[in-house]
Formats: C-alpha cells, sequence, structure tokens
C-alpha cells in the first residue's frame, strides 16, 4: 500500500477547520505571573539545587552582563587555593556613585558545609535584578541603597564539599592542611569513602555488648536500648580507615580551624576559643572581606548566612562582650528581629551568647564591635520547614529527619545499609544520610526559605538611613545678616551612626553644608524654639553633626552676610548617603 504524506501545514489548517487544538510552547509573555516572582528573567536559573564555584561564578557574570545599570562583578582577593572571592555590587548606577548611598553587606557559606548561604545571597543578588524594572518597590530601594553581595567567601572547602566524600558536617574549615593530631603529617587520616558512594556514612557492627537496637518504627534508624534491655548494634562512627596506622580512624581530616573564630574582635587563641588561628585575620578570605569593609563605609548594615536551626542571631557572641551592645543599638536590633520572626516563620530571634553558646573572634561580633554595623546571622533551616513543629526534644526532632526522608524525599537522602568487610572492624554495615541532608535543604524548600530571608534582608536595607532636608526657614536680622535655619530628617529606624560607632568614633561626623560663601557663623541647635545651640567655630560653613538618629532629626542654623544667601544645603553621611537640595 503506498503511504501519503501530508503538509504540515496543511493538518494544522484541517485540525483548525474541525475545531481541534494545537499545542505549541508559550512565550514568556504568555505564561501567567506568579506574584511577587520575576516574569521573564534575563537570567535563567534554578533555585532548587545548589551551585559549585563555578556554577556560582558563571550566574554571577551572567547577571552582570545583562544587567549591566544594576550589577557590578568584581573579586575582592583569592582563596587560599587560588580562587577568585566575588563580590556582586546591586544599584542603581544611574542615580549615583553606589558608594555614595547607604548599603547592605551580605555573604554565605564561611563555613564549608553551611552550603545554602551561597544560594541565598546569589537569590538575592538575582531577584533584585531581575524585579527592578516591574516592581516599584525595589526599583526605589535600588535607586537609594546599595547592595554588596559575596555569595561564598569559602569557595576552596565548599567545592571539596561538593566534590568530594564527605558528610553533612564535614570540612567545616578552609582548605588550608593542618596537623591534628601532632604525628608530624597533616590531613593523613581523613574519613575514608569505603562503599564509593560520595558520602561519607556511618558504620555499625551487630554485637551482643552493643547499646542500640533498631528502631521498630523505622529499621533504618538505631535508637538506645532502654537500661534493662540487651542491644545488638553499637555505632563505629563515620566510615574510614586507620591509614596511619597508629590504632586510630579519622583522627586527622581537613582542617582544622574555624573560619568565623578569625576575626579581630574579642579574638581568642585556640586554647581558649577551639577553631582560632594563628592570629586575628589569619585568613586569606577573612582578610579579603575585612579589606572590602574598610573601603567601604557606607556598609550600615550586614548579614551572613550560616546553617542550621531556624535562627535569627546578633551579638554578643560572648557574655563579656555586653557592653558592646548598648539599649539604643539593642532597639534597633529588636525592631528588626521581630520582623525577621514574622517574615521567616519557625525562625527564632536569638542573642549568640545568651541563646546559643559563647563565641569569641565571630565575624558577627567584628562587624558590630569594630565597625559599628547593624549586623545578623541567620542559621538557615528551620525544623519548622519539616513538619510545622517549632517545639520537640532531641530525639524527636531525629525522628522527624528519618519521617520526613521518608514521607516528602521518598528516602532520596538516605544510603541503605549494605555489609561491608573491614579491615579493622571485621564484618560491618555502612549506611545513613548523605551529605545533603538534613544540613541542606531539600530542593523543594530551598528557594521558599531564600525568598523569605531575602526578603529580611530587602526589610533592613529598607531602614539603612533615609536623609531629607526640610523646613528650610531664614529670618532676617540687623546690619545685613540673615539667619538661614534647616532641619535634616532621617525617615528610617537605623541611625546615621550605631551607639558603638559614636562611642569609639569609628566613621567620621556627618556634615551639614551651606553653599553660601558669606557665612558668619554655624550652630547646631539643640533647642531651635528657645535659640539654644552650640556653635562650631571653625569651618562654619560646613557643620559636623555626631549622628542623624533613627526617626529623628536635627537642627542646624548659619548666619549668613547677605540678603539673600545661596540656599543650597547639602548632607553628606557616610552610612546615610549624599543629599543637596536648592531652595
Amino acid at each position: 500500500m503506498k503511504k501519503r504524506f501530508f503538509p504540515v501545514a496543511l493538518v494544522a489548517s484541517l485540525l483548525a477547520f474541525f475545531g481541534v487544538q494545537t499545542s505549541r510552547a508559550q512565550t514568556p509573555e504568555q505564561v501567567f505571573k506568579a506574584a511577587g516572582t520575576p516574569h521573564a528573567p534575563k537570567v535563567s536559573v534554578s533555585w532548587n539545587r545548589y551551585y559549585d564555584y563555578a556554577g556560582i561564578t558563571q550566574i554571577c557574570q551572567q547577571l552582570a552582563k545583562a544587567h549591566p545599570d544594576l550589577v557590578k562583578l568584581e573579586t575582592i582577593g583569592d582563596s587560599y587555593e587560588g580562587r577568585r572571592l566575588w563580590v556582586l555590587t546591586v544599584s542603581d548606577f544611574k542615580t549615583g556613585d553606589p558608594l555614595r548611598k547607604p548599603a547592605m553587606y551580605i555573604d554565605g557559606n564561611i563555613h564549608s558545609n553551611e552550603i545554602q548561604g551561597a544560594e541565598f545571597a546569589l537569590y538575592t543578588a538575582w531577584y533584585l535584578a531581575e524585579n527592578f524594572q516591574d516592581n516599584r518597590f525595589i526599583k526605589e530601594l535600588l535607586q537609594q541603597k546599595t547592595f554588596y553581595i559575596i555569595p561564598t567567601i569559602n569557595p576552596d572547602a565548599r567545592d571539596n564539599f561538593m566534590h568530594k566524600p564527605n558528610n553533612a558536617h564535614s570540612p567545616r574549615s578552609g582548605m588550608m592542611p593542618l596537623d591534628d593530631d601532632g604525628d608530624g603529617l597533616v590531613d593523613e587520616d581523613q574519613p575514608d569513602d569505603l562503599n564509593k558512594d560520595g558520602h561519607i556514612t556511618f558504620m555499625r557492627r551487630k554485637s551482643p555488648n552493643g547499646r542500640y537496637i533498631l528502631d521498630p518504627q523505622n529499621p533504618l534508624r538505631l535508637i538506645p536500648a532502654k537500661p534493662d534491655q540487651p542491644g545488638t548494634y553499637e555505632l563505629l562512627g563515620y566510615e574510614g580507615l586507620d591509614n596511619d596506622g597508629d590504632g586510630k580512624v579519622n583522627e586527622d581530616p581537613i582542617g582544622y580551624y574555624d573560619p568565623n573564630r578569625d576575626w579581630g574582635w574579642n579574638w581568642q587563641p585556640d586554647y581558649i576559643q577551639r577553631g582560632a588561628f594563628k592570629y586575628p585575620f589569619s585568613l586569606p578570605e577573612n582578610r579579603a572581606v575585612k579589606d572590602f569593609v574598610l573601603r567601604h563605609p557606607n556598609i550600615a548594615g550586614a548579614q551572613s548566612y550560616h546553617n542550621n536551626g531556624g535562627m535569627i542571631l546578633r551579638g554578643p557572641g560572648a557574655e563579656e562582650d555586653q557592653n558592646t551592645y548598648n539599649r539604643d543599638d539593642n532597639q534597633v536590633y529588636d525592631l528588626l528581629g521581630k520582623y525577621a520572626e514574622q517574615v521567616i516563620p519557625g525562625y527564632t530571634y536569638m542573642v549568640v551568647y545568651k541563646d546559643l553558646y559563647s563565641a569569641f573572634g565571630g565575624e558577627l561580633d567584628w562587624f558590630h564591635g569594630a565597625r559599628g554595623i547593624f549586623t545578623f546571622t541567620n542559621e538557615l533551616m528551620s525544623p519548622y520547614l519539616q513538619f510545622d513543629r517549632k517545639t520537640a526534644s532531641g530525639q524527636e526532632r531525629e525522628a522527624e529527619q528519618y519521617d520526613f526522608n521518608k514521607m516528602l524525599l521518598f528516602n532520596d537522602a538516605f544510603v541503605e545499609w549494605e555489609p561491608f568487610d573491614h579491615p579493622t572492624y571485621g564484618m560491618v554495615e555502612i549506611g545513613g544520610f548523605k551529605k545533603n541532608y538534613p544540613r541542606a535543604h531539600p530542593g523543594f524548600l530551598l528557594e521558599e526559605d531564600a525568598h523569605r530571608n531575602m526578603a529580611f534582608t530587602v526589610y533592613q536595607t529598607y531602614q539603612l538611613p533615609q536623609l531629607e532636608i526640610r523646613e528650610v526657614q531664614t529670618r532676617k536680622l540687623s546690619n545685613g545678616l540673615t539667619e538661614v535655619t534647616a532641619t535634616i530628617a532621617n525617615n528610617r529606624i537605623i541611625p546615621t551612626h550605631s551607639s558603638q560607632d559614636l562611642k569609639y568614633k569609628i566613621e567620621r561626623p556627618d556634615y551639614v553644608s551651606l553653599k553660601d560663601q558669606s557665612i558668619v557663623a554655624g550652630l547646631v541647635m539643640e533647642n531651635a524654639d528657645l535659640n539654644l545651640g552650640k556653635e562650631q567655630k571653625q569651618n562654619p560653613s560646613r557643620l559636623e553633626i555626631p549622628n542623624i538618629p533613627g526617626m529623628g532629626y536635627v537642627k542646624v542654623r548659619w548666619i549668613v552676610l547677605a540678603n539673600r544667601p545661596d540656599l543650597t544645603i547639602e548632607v553628606d553621611s557616610r552610612k546615610g548617603g549624599v543629599v543637596t537640595q536648592k531652595f
């Protein structure tokens, strides 16, 4: 039988004639927009997965190329192994120099196994750039403020975590080799991937002397035997071998030092603070961040993403440092922290030393103590995201991890127990949770939590100082003099100088200048109604203001030898930006 072929166009016409609908791919314009999400992003990124250093670099480059008027990509230095540390500057470059706007600093992934901080930071840059054209709030925010975003400040160990066998907790430090066990060798007895599955899981062994039994509700899990009950298993730790023949297994892993104990505020040596390295800023990555922050005095707020536990942390890190955080600054922290609890369900606003533990030499405290910057550390991935429960015991939480893996991940996060003939322990079983669980968000939770945490940092950025010149008044005096009085208001809750900044004079005062050339005197008013003010005798045209408080104002006054003075006023604040107005 002879086959007949019909042109595609003819077939489509016939189907249309008979009312048969044909399907075709939708264009971006035809896709129905979801509220709060970029509709047709120039840079398409899947936020349900994790990216290694090469992937992060590519996304950064794509954002800078697609949005040249909003995103600039630079490097602040190199990691220990020579990887570039990228920073994205996100602002509306057409409305002024980003360095002259109040700025928010964000970084992530200082601990290499706490990987999602990089995605959360990157999501923020992506969201801001892709929403700029269509979202009025985002547009005005980037016209007024600047974001400095460093996705990862530990790229070496991030790649090691992803591409080498690890467990959910390793490596936490960077990749600088150290002799942990004091035998003259470095990193010679790391965990070994005995079953070659890319994950370091647990070893267990059947033993009449063991104190664990199989959970009758879940045979994948071991639970402690009751005091009067015989056990059937013993746990042998993470899978590995005695590689150096010293009778110990896994005793010299990568590191160890803690990059978040290396900062130059209330630093303590390793024998007091476990994880501290040689001296403050002894790590090249932290030095690069420190130098960047010192070069950008407009940074007034900061966020460093860690994991896990669902916490919104502020300092002090140690009880001894309580005086660094006084009442005025704490009021600002409390307002921001309570807002964060509202937009990130399941997260709890906490003080590090009081609600968690004492830590010395942390990034959080350096930003606040040494630079006077209002800083938070969010510990990502709340147990609340699993089963909507904020309070549970440790054993209940562990059981939830198994249930969550079974009910929502369909056991994708678990390596099933399999026998292995170990050269030291004999016949053992190897299995347990993979390195991508439970510290790291499962894919379907990643974007939601990134968005909620981003929303908090956007709110904090919105609350950075927003200065306004208003209520300029003139009054003629005798002898050809004119009195000029102006009110400089701050319309946001964060002051131009934190109390810590004022205490140690970290940043220069704010300058309020009148451009007239015939200024006789300048005063900072204490009570304008009662005509009480403090005269600044040196350089009266540029008055030095110690601070413009949050949701507050200051009044200034000049005496000018002119009947019609030049009423051009400029406010120049390192953390509050530059405002110029002619009246």
